[in-house]
């Protein structure tokens, strides 16, 4: 199943995706009031009765990201091996906020401070179960689902120092979505295949079984140093051809369409647009 999150009116509202409607459940008896904290149920293989659900029209609701209120949310860098390239003997791993974050269709905030705004496909997994140090083995069990992600990217100022975190946390210059698909939907991760596309053409594409390090590695590892909990991501990472890798560079500027896809995942789109200098 697809789950997602909308901005309805004032309202946040939950429910599956089916088609072109949404099968509202943040209304219905015995259903927590966010997809967040539906989370540890679907993790234990739940499955929602729509029977009941009202059923409202995708147009006219604005995508949240799956989760809107991530407690955590945990990135690795470049994770997919390459012909030629050593391996690291583990991820380099940054933060990024969830304000730094915007949902499907909507803007992707080019911020006015740099021309050097990138894009990066990735498959974001879900927590849905809690856990700390949790063993390899049973790290599958601690998803509830998988997205897809857009880690765009303000190069200059990730530059700025050794540490990633303030070219990661722009202003909504990252998207997530549109939905979570449910664990129990999607068989086989590693069989799926991501495409990242700008204005219609491929500039990503990639194998997610050539992942250095898998879902379940980094569940294990993540969860070494801090506790899970339902609603946390933990991003899994890019394979080359984002902008700065190309000869010449290649970044976003406004008008721009960058498409996230992985058939079985679904399609994440965003336009991009000039973000203003002024206060807030």
């Amino acid at each position: 199943m697809n789950y997602a999150s909308f901005r309805l009116g004032a309202q946040v509202i939950y429910g599956v995706v089916q088609g072109e409607s949404l099968h509202r459940l943040d209304t219905l008896p015995g259903l927590p009031p966010t997809l967040k904290a539906l989370l540890p149920r679907l993790a234990e293989g739940f499955r929602p009765d729509l029977s009941a659900a009202p059923v409202l029209p995708l147009a006219g609701l604005t995508y949240l990201p799956p989760v809107p209120d991530p407690g955590k949310v945990l990135c690795v860098a470049t994770n997919f091996h390459e012909a030629g390239k050593e391996a690291p003997a583990y991820p380099l791993v940054f933060t990024r906020f969830a304000e730094s974050l915007t949902g499907h269709d909507q803007p992707l905030r080019k911020p006015a401070a740099s021309e050097r705004f990138d894009y990066e496909g990735e498959v974001a997994l879900i927590i849905g179960k809690p856990g700390h140090r949790i063993p390899r083995e049973r790290a599958q069990s601690h998803i509830a689902g998988y997205a897809l992600f857009n880690d765009g990217s303000v190069r200059d100022w990730q530059k700025h120092s050794t540490q990633f975190t303030p070219g990661k946390n722009f202003w909504e210059s990252g998207a997530f979505g549109p939905w979570m698909v449910s664990r129990d939907s999607v068989p086989d991760l590693s069989a799926l295949v991501l495409r990242t596309r700008v204005n219609g053409v491929v500039k990503q594409q990639v194998a997610l079984s050539t992942m250095i390090f898998d879902p379940a590695w980094l569940i294990a590892y993540m969860s070494s140093f801090t506790p899970l909990a339902p609603g946390d991501v933990i991003v899994t990472g890019t394979p080359s051809g984002f902008g700065a890798t190309r000869k010449p560079p290649e970044f976003l500027a406004p008008g721009d369409l960058v498409e996230v896809e992985v058939p079985g995942l679904g399609l994440l789109r965003n336009r991009v647009v000039q973000d203003g200098a002024e206060p807030r």
